[in-house]
């Protein structure tokens, strides 16, 4: 049997519903199912989450101990830093990553970085130089670390071009992504001498890469070396940022730097960085991460790496009211 309703019947029938859920003690929110929950108060969301304060953990590169880890592992935990970038020597140095592991645990050290070396803008090396510092971001991640630190080699007997700048962006980001698939962050480390060496080429690196996959390793002496403010830098490239060089330089006394260069770098403190400013812009963008305190070598033959290191430590504490 064949069931129609008029129009008129249907729309009067709906009208009842309606009537009657609104006569009904329990609110309708549907045609006929009472709300399952009760309304919320989304004011609440209005308000937006405050960023966390700065955060800053500093820790010592063993660079100024030339090649001995081992020594320099032990110097800088009994200093009292809770991490340490080592270099890619470290690979020879150590037998294995678990070795190196359990000899940082031991000084309740944290594998910040590991300085992978330069990277080659030559297109024929590109395969090579992608598979060297993938296997040394397999080591860092094996060992418990956290970041891949990489320079440039500067081409030779020229000036850089956009060409150069472009390449090398191109090629941190391939490199960063293999690097990220292993969990470790890639930092391009700028640097005298290389193609990054002035500040406006930095940029122009860090245009041509991927921002996801390169990241920022700001160092504050040698971006003021080639002529720039670190402290403005850490402000502009906030969200970029990985980790920093906390590192000081000073002009060249006569004769005192065998390579013929105009500076030297020396312990916290000692030279011509705004240190404070530094750390000024560090708490403004509230940087959370890694502050590495870095030196070549003593300037004073008569100290020991560990009598540098304790000079820039007490800079710190004392100066700037950083807690190593």
């Amino acid at each position: 049997m064949s069931l129609r309703i008029s129009r008129r019947k249907f729309l009067a029938g709906i009208g009842a519903l309606a009537g009657a859920g609104a006569a009904s003690s329990i609110p309708s929110y549907g045609l006929f199912e009472p709300a399952l929950y009760p309304p919320m108060d989304l004011s609440y969301f209005n308000t937006p989450i405050a960023a966390a304060p700065a955060d800053i953990q500093i820790g010592y590169a063993s660079i100024t101990w030339d090649g001995n880890d081992r020594q320099a592992i032990e110097d800088i935990g009994a200093l009292g830093f809770h991490g340490i970038q080592l270099r890619a020597n470290a690979l020879k140095e150590f037998g294995s990553a678990s070795e190196l592991r359990d000899v940082l645990q031991k000084r309740q050290l944290k594998l910040v970085a590991l300085s992978s070396g330069n990277v080659n803008i030559d297109p024929a090396a590109e395969k090579d130089q992608i598979a060297l510092h993938t296997a040394n971001a397999k080591f860092v991640h094996d060992v418990g670390g956290l970041y891949l630190q990489v320079i440039d080699q500067k081409p030779k007997d020229r000036a850089v071009t956009d060409a150069d700048c472009k390449r090398l962006g191109k090629l941190l980001t391939e490199i960063g992504k293999r690097t990220a698939d292993l969990g470790i962050k890639l930092g391009y480390h700028n640097h005298m001498g290389t193609i990054s060496e002035q500040p406006d080429a930095l940029e122009r690196v860090l245009d041509a890469s991927n921002p996801r996959y390169a990241k920022l390793e700001l160092d504050v002496a040698h971006y003021f070396q080639g002529g720039g403010d670190p402290a403005t830098a850490i402000q502009k490239h906030a969200d970029r940022l990985l980790f920093l060089h906390i590192k000081d330089v000073e002009p060249a006394p006569a004769e005192a730097d065998s390579r013929g260069r105009p500076y030297r770098w020396v312990e916290l403190g000692q030279g011509k960085v705004d240190l404070p400013a530094v750390f000024d812009s560090l708490h403004k963008v509230k940087f959370r991460g890694w502050a590495i305190v870095e030196l070549d070598a003593v300037p004073d033959k008569s100290k020991t790496p560990k009598d540098s290191a304790a000079i820039s430590k007490k800079y710190l504490e004392e100066r700037l009211g950083v807690t190593v």
